[in-house]
């Protein structure tokens, strides 16, 4: 039976966006590792709703896209520009220049709505452990959301004016096409955050709006649908693949969106209870700001929170929520109280305070003080330096010299394999080696030549299965070995206890069982990194015997990291170079 709802507000969809933004928190957290569906719980009630508020006013003659426009700038960006502030001056004070770099080109994404677009083409992966540093990691969302906000009200606005009984059947098109879009088998980090991929979520939210018309069914199973989102959104990932996890929170949340949930006694208490309105009502502030704090806590206090810490962050989280939804979003959203023009000038100046000094932070490659540590120097200030050192092994992407007496080195792999090649250049033997490399054998014409004229060949992280594909000569084969030096560095830099330059580090999870796995099958043809710098608590250090950073992003050496290497496998570059003939 359809219900007419009383009143356009709806406590239940408070006690949703609660519900969604305390998962997503959780996630962020290291907790509930399905708790990223929470924004897919915003993306179908900002649909739904959107949908109402525009379609209502087309209904009565009242919608104007400009008006529109005005009362979502006021909605979202002044909390954004305010978060985003914060954001870039702490990075400022505390950050290393790749991560201040990483922060800046963030600021200004988020700052035109297109963060989801920027990790896209960058980070490539929402699941990254990199991102548990990244303060504006999470504005991906904001960038989705904001793309529907700016074509959907236009869309609507064509086909509604002129065409109301097209809205549905066009929606449902649209919404279909982008579905289906969603099943193809396309990489899964374009399905997350692109538009296209995502806009099924919001379109079916606003088909439920259109076809409903501020009506809900009442039943008796709204408790029973609550259970079932909440078992999905804590333990999804185990029951459910990725793909139909999401499809399954869409279809849950709709379900919920479109019942009279004050009317079953479970979803009304667990929905319409004052702690779940009260976390809805401020959930856009503790959505914008959780983010933010927890990395910032990362990157300075500790890498990995304890129950202690947890406590305190979301106590952090929930009170900075709570005036900055009293002091900002309130205020701007209140015509009454913050005129328009004043609002607008105010964004303006926040907007231009965050993106130009971003943008030149950007230029210089988040170079803005001396980092001894880094051999960097503010006066020498150039974007991606150590990218550049890792990536000169590209330069021997060629066949070996002719009529020369160097030992020839075919070096085969990833950044992982250029790092060794850094390795080799940097040791007492590089006058008395001619390097080459390549890092996609299969598609390199000249790689048979070069196999067989090579004397040595070190292969980066490969099992047999890689060798033997290659028909590579046993004889001449070493494996390269896998390393880590963390999470981030930032903890570490601004450490200001005693000891600075002995601190050390246990590696990103996988990399010894990796390591040990890569041993078991070489034996001794495996070159292992890992097993010289370890010590008996299982930690890695941070810093080179020169008190300079062994490696500016937890796994790629820097030059000094690379020296360093280049000292601890003296002897057995001595072996494997010159007593290669009498090398076991």
């Amino acid at each position: 039976m359809l219900l007419k709802q009383s009143n356009g507000y709806r406590k239940d969809i408070d006690g949703l966006r609660a519900i969604a933004v305390v998962v997503v928190i959780a996630f962020h957290f290291g907790f509930l590792p399905s708790g990223y569906l929470g924004v897919d719980v915003f993306f179908v009630i900002s649909g739904y709703l959107i949908t109402g508020i525009i379609y209502r006013e087309i209904k009565n003659d009242k919608f104007s896209i400009v008006e529109f426009y005005i009362r979502r700038t006021r909605r979202i960006l002044p909390l954004t520009l305010f978060v985003v502030f914060f954001a870039l001056l702490f990075g400022i004070f505390v950050m290393l220049p790749d991560d201040l770099e990483n922060l800046a080109q963030s600021v200004v994404a988020t700052n035109i709505f297109s963060n989801n677009i920027l990790q896209a083409i960058t980070t490539k992966n929402y699941w990254d452990i990199a991102n548990e540093f990244k303060p504006l990691m999470h504005t991906w969302s904001l960038g989705v959301e904001e793309q529907y906000y700016i074509a959907y009200p236009i869309l609507l606005a064509i086909i509604g004016r002129h065409h109301k009984k097209l809205l549905i059947p066009a929606l449902t098109i649209i919404g279909s096409a982008s579905l289906i879009l969603y099943l193809l088998p396309f990489n899964d980090f374009i399905k997350f955050y692109h538009l296209p991929f995502r806009f099924f979520e919001l379109a079916i939210g606003g088909i439920a709006a259109l076809h409903l018309q501020e009506k809900v069914f009442n039943h008796k199973y709204s408790g029973l649908l609550l259970t079932l989102l909440i078992m999905v959104l804590i333990w999804g990932q185990y029951f459910i693949p990725k793909n139909y996890a999401i499809i399954a929170t869409v279809t849950l949340t709709l379900s919920l969106l479109i019942s009279s949930n004050e009317n079953n006694k479970l979803s009304s208490l667990i929905l319409q209870n004052r702690i779940s309105i009260s976390i809805g009502v401020i959930s856009f502030s503790l959505y914008m700001w959780h983010q933010v704090i927890l990395a910032y806590s990362r990157y300075i206090f500790f890498q990995k929170p304890e129950k202690e810490h947890i406590l305190i962050i979301t106590l952090i989280i929930i009170t900075i929520s709570i005036a900055s939804y009293q002091l900002i979003e309130k205020p701007f959203r209140n015509r009454n109280k913050l005129k328009t023009n004043t609002a607008i000038k105010t964004l303006a100046f926040l907007f231009f305070l965050t993106t130009v000094p971003s943008l030149y932070i950007y230029w210089n490659g988040g170079i803005i003080r001396d980092v001894p540590e880094l051999d960097i120097k503010k006066e020498n200030s150039s974007r991606n330096i150590h990218a550049k050192y890792n990536s000169e092994i590209f330069t021997f992407n060629k066949n070996f010299e002719k009529n020369t007496k160097k030992t020839k080195i075919l070096i085969i792999g990833n950044s992982f394999a250029r790092d060794w090649a850094n390795v080799l250049l940097e040791s007492k033997y590089k006058e008395d080696i001619e390097i080459s490399y390549t890092n996609d054998p299969l598609n390199s014409s000249d790689f048979k030549l070069r196999s067989k004229s090579s004397d040595i060949i070190f292969y980066s992280t490969a099992n047999k299965s890689d060798v033997n594909k290659l028909k590579l000569d046993y004889s001449k084969i070493f494996i390269v070995g896998t390393k880590n030096f963390g999470i981030n560095n930032g903890y570490f830099y601004n450490y200001s206890g005693e000891g600075y330059f002995k601190q050390r580090t246990f590696m990103e999870d996988g990399y010894i069982e990796l390591n040990n796995m890569l041993k078991t099958e070489w034996g001794n043809k495996y070159i292992d990194i890992i097993n010289k710098i370890i010590d008996k608590n299982g930690k890695v250090p941070i810093f080179t015997d020169k008190n300079m950073f062994i490696s500016q992003d937890c796994r790629h050496l820097t030059k000094a990291g690379a020296t360093y290497l280049a000292k601890i496998f003296d002897e057995e570059l001595f072996k494997i170079i010159k007593k290669r003939d009498n090398y076991i």
